[in-house]
């Protein structure tokens, strides 16, 4: 297509996937605790890991780890080397890496934590990340979607934000456009590129993303980024959250919409004797893969071929234009042999 191979290599039995964003890495790390990769699962040694126990209920323990006897640990959890509990503390559905400390009356549910990370007594995190070297002080509670950066201190009790992005690098400023930052890398060989917005004046500067940087609390030490204009809303489909009921809501909303009027569609093109598409052919076929991408190229080779007859087209440039189209939406063979045969009358 468009002079480009696509070489590919069909897997039966095996497990693969591409982790590009916090949900697929959370889904990945469900598979692989619940041993759908095997033999990549944590108790059995590969790549240098350390040897983990599997127990009941799915949980995993590694070596030399101290727990409270009134500490509770759930299914499908994992326990690092060295890592240790205190009493009446919660963890399920969890990774807790090696060397960690968790202290008393920690609730840990559906998150991440890296290794060599210390969580003082107190504290709540539900569905989060948190990398190597980081420091929870007593109380503190991680929202939904939080991800905390490497050796990041939160201040005690202090409450962070949903989906929220905590480091220790101050969060660069924006360039007001491409020509800027084009500019600015060819003077200076560096550029800084993220969202820092000065609510009042809808200006992105520096200096009034200092004035209005949260602080983490009493001892905290790091800077939440701000989220970019717009980006607020597409943060839970990428999170390791679970996506919030009235999300859920909309896109099933959304898709009945979309499948109401791709049925609408379909029907009036039948009753008006145009041409139908494969798919309409045979209704019993009911699969996913013909979506909206293969309606949308459909429509549009039906408007490219009717335009075709009525403006009394040369055959060459029609399948010319059908051919481009080919670049970038995705189509079924069939529908094309279907339109090649109607115009050259020996196929």
């Amino acid at each position: 297509i468009m002079g480009y191979k696509i070489f590919t290599h069909e897997i039966h039995s095996s497990y693969a996937a591409r982790i590009d964003n916090y949900r697929s890495y959370d889904i990945v790390s469900k598979d692989i605790i619940q041993r759908w990769t095997y033999p990549y699962v944590p108790d059995v040694k590969f790549c240098g890991n350390r040897a983990t126990k599997l127990e009941r209920r799915g949980m995993y323990r590694a070596l030399e780890i101290e727990q409270s006897r009134s500490a509770q640990v759930g299914s499908f959890t994992v326990i690092g080397y060295g890592t240790k509990i205190g009493s009446n503390s919660k963890i399920s559905d969890s990774v807790i890496g090696e060397g960690c400390t968790i202290g008393s009356n920690v609730l840990i549910e559906g998150s991440y934590i890296w290794d060599n990370v210390i969580i003082e007594d107190g504290c709540e995190l539900r569905h989060v990340i948190v990398c190597d070297g980081v420091i929870m002080k007593a109380g503190a509670v991680l929202k939904p979607g939080v991800v905390l950066s490497f050796k990041v201190v939160i201040g005690e009790r202090f409450v962070v934000p949903a989906h929220s992005k905590v480091s220790l690098l101050q969060q660069p400023t924006v360039h007001d456009s491409d020509e800027e930052l084009e500019y600015a890398d060819n003077s200076s060989g560096t550029v800084e590129f993220s969202c820092t917005a000065d609510q009042s004046n809808g200006e992105m500067t520096s200096e009034s993303s200092e004035a209005h940087k949260p602080k983490l609390g009493t001892g905290g030490v790091g800077y939440i980024w701000s989220i970019c204009e717009g980006g607020q809303e597409e943060e839970w489909r990428h999170s390791v959250a679970p996506i919030p009921e009235d999300k859920l809501t909309e896109l099933s909303e959304a898709m009945d919409d979309d499948q109401e009027l791709v049925t609408q569609d379909r029907t009036a093109l039948s009753t008006s004797g145009e041409l139908i598409s494969d798919s309409n052919a045979s209704e019993g076929d009911d699969n996913e893969d013909s979506k909206d991408d293969s309606v949308y190229f459909e429509k549009e080779v039906e408007a490219t071929f009717l335009r075709a007859v009525e403006e009394n087209v040369k055959v060459d440039h029609v399948i010319l234009e059908v051919n481009s189209l080919r670049g970038s939406l995705d189509f079924t063979c069939s529908l094309l042999m279907r339109l090649e045969g109607f115009f050259l009358p020996n196929c």
